[in-house]
């Protein structure tokens, strides 16, 4: 009986981070012009500044050959710079270009604003302060394999 409550808690915590994740994604009208690799790829590479795209591909859990497409659109719509490696002339690191930060940045900021604003106006004080205490369990969760 319990493993079945703790099965359907699983079930109730997937489905609510479902629905926030798909109310956040509508909520920027800049990020929708986008595929979640695409905003994925881009906050990648806007943390740690170059990669190569067989490294983005792992973090993307995506084959190199996926991953070679997302950043052709990227690459046409002038949002990625692609640099050949000073040790290795085989490989290219892939970096946001100026544009592509900006975009990056707006709708970031545009889900953040939203984000914000609805737990402004939804949560007490107390609740504020639980979500605030919940990120590190979530991000364990998140990175466990």
């Amino acid at each position: 009986m319990e493993h079945q409550q703790n099965l359907q808690f699983a079930s109730d915590l997937r489905t609510v981070f479902n629905r926030l994740i798909k109310k956040i994604r509508k909520e920027s009208p800049t990020g929708q012009t986008f595929s979640f690799t695409e905003r994925s790829t881009m906050g990648l590479l806007y943390e740690h500044k170059a990669l190569l795209p067989s490294e983005l591909a792992a973090m993307e859990m995506i084959t190199n050959q996926s991953m070679s497409q997302v950043l052709n659109h990227l690459f046409e719509m002038g949002y990625i710079i692609r640099i050949p490696s000073a040790t290795d002339k085989r490989k290219v690191n892939i970096s946001l270009s100026e544009e592509g930060e900006k975009i990056f940045l707006q709708f970031k900021n545009e889900r953040d604003e939203w984000l914000l604003n609805a737990i402004e106006k939804t949560c007490t004080p107390e609740e504020k302060e639980l979500l605030k205490k919940i990120i590190v369990p979530f991000t364990k969760l998140v990175e466990f394999k």
